[in-house]
């Protein structure tokens, strides 16, 4: 009777001991965010920031996220980035396109962490890009911009002359030209993502040169204030912003990250992550366009819902010849489309906008 009991101690202790890897690896998956500007911008990080509560929505007690906001692009971002490593971060996720040095040099030093990079194009084996086709909702934004403007004067404020806000400046006028070839396109660049008070300052320029409706590639809706003071009207950027509807605000891109988050933990989760490149659109969803208010005439609304489908079926592509650049060279020829490389070294603007590229 001894033997047999101290036999099925012993079995005890060791289903005990095998058991034990298998517990360790409950421990919750440690997922980092980094951001460029405040949760509570509005915007650009506001967006990240649901898509990061849709992850813990998703997976509960399996995963527990962390997030620095604020963080400048350069050094700073290093720092913070190699703060989330070191803090047992297994995946982290860096959301401006100027963090993408910063990744890169990180994700060298910790090859046992998974990086996801937003919008950029440096890739390795531990590191992902993902990004979305923001010109698909530019060229709705466009067409509704061609339509309500009554001075024929849209404005666009740039935040840095990168390729990603290239093509959202063109595809915003290409569009708006289709509608209304009397339109002007006036561009003012705010060397910033976020940054109320330059943003502010570069609506009113663009107002007090005739625009009365103003398109945005920066994150706060100080723009949409300032053409709400100026009776212009303007569109939400990043997310609803819908604060400002009925108008100003008469529809709004918005960002929406949460299917992809969790995709990537969810892959992290169950040992399928594989390092990749991601550009969604309109028709993945990760691209919404938010409601178009009754500001907007029914016909404008239905023209504007119609291209957002026909984009969205892959019927259409926003950018498809003919087309030339501004200095009157050919780029695509009749019913030509621009390629994903081509998109993603854009450095001109299309023929009709008279604005300058800094370099």
């Amino acid at each position: 009777m001894k033997r047999r009991t101290l036999l099925a101690s012993a079995a005890a202790l060791s289903a005990m001991s095998l058991a034990l890897p298998a517990l360790a690896q409950e421990e919750p998956l440690k997922v980092g965010f980094i951001y460029v500007g405040p949760v509570g911008d509005g915007g650009w990080t506001y967006q990240h920031d649901q898509g990061r509560q849709a992850v813990e929505a998703e997976f509960g007690d399996r995963v527990e996220t962390t997030f620095i906001e604020s963080v400048p692009e350069g050094a700073d971002a290093e720092r913070a980035i190699t703060q989330l490593a070191l803090a047992g971060n297994k995946l982290i996720f860096t959301t401006s396109f100027g963090f993408m040095d910063a990744t890169i040099n990180v994700a060298q030093k910790f090859p046992d962490v998974k990086f996801e990079h937003a919008t950029g194009y440096k890739r390795a084996d531990n590191v992902a890009t993902y990004d979305a086709r923001f010109y698909e909702g530019r060229a709705v934004m466009g067409t509704i911009a061609g339509r309500m403007t009554e001075s024929n004067k849209i404005g666009y404020i740039g935040s840095f002359p990168i390729p990603e806000v290239i093509q959202g400046i063109n595809s915003s006028y290409i569009h708006a030209k289709k509608v209304n070839p009397d339109v002007e396109m006036k561009v003012v660049w705010a060397y910033s993502w976020f940054d109320p008070a330059k943003e502010a300052d570069a609506a009113s320029a663009l107002i007090a040169e005739g625009v009365d409706v103003i398109l945005q590639h920066t994150d706060s809706t100080a723009p949409l204030a300032k053409a709400q003071e100026a009776g212009a009207i303007g569109f939400g950027q990043a997310s609803d912003m819908a604060a400002f509807k009925p108008s100003p605000r008469v529809s709004a891109i918005i960002d929406n990250w949460a299917p992809y988050y969790i995709e990537r933990v969810g892959a992290v989760l169950d040992g399928t992550w594989e390092s990749k490149a991601t550009w969604a659109g309109i028709g993945d969803g990760e691209v919404e366009i938010g409601e178009i208010t009754e500001a907007v005439p029914a016909e404008v609304k239905a023209e504007a819902e119609a291209l957002k489908e026909k984009i969205a079926s892959g019927e259409y592509h926003p950018f498809t010849g003919p087309l030339n650049k501004a200095d009157g060279s050919a780029w695509l020829a009749e019913g030509q489309t621009a390629t994903d490389e081509e998109l993603a070294g854009m450095n001109f603007f299309v023929e009709g906008i008279t604005a300058t590229i800094p370099q």
